[in-house]
């Protein structure tokens, strides 16, 4: 089951849900019980040098990298 976001736009509360791909995309605050619009989510990975700086390795969308994403289907 996949881990969606959302955020609220009644509060601005940002959550998570598991939920099955066939349900819809909102989800209801928990917070205030608004019905919030599933957002996109973005991460990002680290690594760490030789002499031990810490780098971001990626992040954003995935079609700056030629990959598919939400912003590309019209989600």
């Amino acid at each position: 089951m996949p881990l969606y976001e959302y955020k609220c736009p009644e509060c601005d509360v940002r959550f998570e849900r598991l939920q099955p791909m066939t349900d819809g995309r909102q989800a209801d605050c928990p917070d205030c019980e608004t019905e919030a619009p599933r957002v996109l989510s973005l991460f990002a990975t680290f690594s760490r040098s030789a002499d031990g700086q810490v780098a971001a390795m990626g992040g954003g969308c995935a079609c700056a990298a030629g990959g598919a994403c939400a912003c590309a289907s019209g989600f």
